[in-house]
């Protein structure tokens, strides 16, 4: 069995690729290997989040609240929680799977909220389970972007920044940054083990 990473060891790691990476890019004799630059730039970025995350759960262990690192990382207690917390399954008492295993999750995602947005429901109501496509009518739909557009306009395209998608329980959940004409909103679908949606939303940058 893989021993687990101890702190000071990522630290030791990641400490190594920001020397070598400094090394290449400060370097006055030679043309630094681009791509390779971007490659440790990456690897960096895995050890950082590991190490990010393994601090998290000492400054658990040690009492800290969610509260606490969510102020810290300048994220709610929730959005915290939802990336670095382990809950645990209260059917099994076991450590809830955490893994992402829709690769597609975010071009699905945007795919069907711009059918959505766009009024091409006819192409959206495919990806729907039982539940939405009996709840999620056009006069739903009607209600909802009314109730949005009178809070910042029309939509004017996707926002800016990558897509958010994480599990949570059962589900897959991706937010997509939307741009509207007097404001930031996102949408939210939610797949479910069936790999249809859940569920969908358009919720305020803000929402957890």
């Amino acid at each position: 069995m893989e021993t687990p990473p101890t702190l000071a060891r990522l630290a030791q790691q990641l400490a190594e690729h920001a020397g070598i990476l400094a090394e290449q890019a400060d370097h006055p004799l030679s043309t630094p290997d681009r791509l390779e630059m971007t490659a440790r730039a990456r690897d960096a970025e895995l050890l950082a989040n590991q190490l990010l995350s393994l601090c998290i759960d000492q400054a658990r262990d040690a009492g800290h609240t969610w509260q606490e690192v969510g102020d810290l990382l300048g994220v709610t207690r929730q959005a915290a929680f939802q990336r670095f917390g382990k809950p645990i399954d209260p059917r099994t008492g076991e450590p809830m799977d955490k893994t992402v295993h829709m690769t597609d999750a975010a071009e699905r995602a945007r795919v069907i909220a711009q059918a959505v947005l766009d009024g091409r429901m006819d192409e959206a109501r495919p990806h729907f389970n039982a539940q939405v496509l009996a709840a999620f009518t056009d006069e739903v739909r009607g209600e909802g972007l009314a109730t949005v557009a009178g809070m910042v306009g029309a939509f004017e395209g996707f926002g800016e920044g990558d897509p958010f998608v994480r599990r949570i329980g059962d589900h897959t959940v991706v937010d997509l940054p939307l741009r509207y004409e007097a404001g930031e909103m996102k949408a939210r679908v939610s797949f479910g083990t069936d790999e249809q949606v859940a569920g969908l939303y358009i919720l305020t940058p803000e929402t957890p």
